[in-house]
């Protein structure tokens, strides 16, 4: 069963608009959590505001946001002013442009989600602006405010749905320049370049999502499963033996590494 919508508004194309729902694609749920104990009482222990200068607990009434300008000086925004420059509604997802697929790098994508109709009248007009943008390649662009702020979001086709992607701020996304631009044009032999076409060949296998587990997840699954029977925690795992720090000649490497792939096999 589909878990309940967190979302709910409109998408909206020129003079065209239907009511859809959203969910997140992801989720923590399941995730190991731990809170915060008093080793003596056993209590949960809770965190609350305190003036950094008197060291005194503070009311929410009065927390305000402060911008720094300077040391130990702030500029002071009330949540009205900072509520005053979002979106007029954050309701509607108003798809203001489309651009090319391709065009918008993995590097931009945040959070996924999954938008659907919302009614049965409304699944004509969603079906028609999700089978547009498949034909043309394309993706919309708007902007929505979630989670809080406003975000740009890319809205993808995605079979019988469309996958709104939050999209990372633009001061987010560190320019490769700054990292590669001093790495050498180095060009490798093509006696290498073979040998790990070969290895990764011997490697390549179809995506299966469990390549994705969590191994510490599991093993803080079997401690806690443990402790609940009073047991000892299961034996730590084996750390992989280190690393030489020599260098090695990456074709008597390569060729051992091949060597190896072939009697796992």
């Amino acid at each position: 069963m589909a878990p309940r919508s967190f979302w709910k508004g409109y998408l909206k194309l020129s003079l065209v608009t239907c009511p859809v729902a959203m969910s997140p694609a992801i989720s923590a749920e399941d995730k190991v959590r731990f809170r915060t104990l008093n080793v003596k009482t056993g209590n949960p222990v809770v965190s609350r505001y305190v003036d950094a200068v008197t060291g005194k607990a503070v009311n929410e009434d009065d927390e305000v946001k402060g911008y720094p300008r300077g040391e130990d000086d702030y500029v002071m925004l009330e949540d009205e002013e900072i509520e005053a420059v979002a979106l007029e509604s954050t309701r509607t997802i108003d798809i203001e442009s489309f651009v090319p697929r391709e065009s918008i790098e993995w590097i931009w994508y945040d959070s996924p989600h999954y938008l659907v109709p919302n009614d049965t009248v409304g699944e004509e007009a969603f079906s028609v602006i999700r089978e547009a943008m498949a034909a043309t390649g394309t993706v919309g662009i708007s902007r929505l405010v979630l989670y809080r702020r406003e975000r740009a979001v890319m809205l993808e086709p995605r079979g019988k749905g469309i996958v709104l992607w939050t999209l990372r701020y633009g001061d987010e996304v560190r320019d490769d320049k700054d990292y590669f631009a001093g790495l050498k044009d180095a060009k490798p032999e093509s006696k290498a370049l073979s040998l790990v076409k070969t290895l990764i060949k011997e490697r390549t296998k179809d995506w299966d999502p469990k390549m994705a587990d969590d191994p510490v997840q599991d093993r803080l699954l079997d401690i806690i499963a443990a402790k609940k029977k009073g047991r000892k925690r299961p034996a730590k795992a084996k750390a992989p033996p280190p690393t030489s720090g020599n260098v090695v000649n990456i074709m008597d490497a390569l060729r051992k590494s091949i060597k190896a792939e072939g009697k796992g096999r």
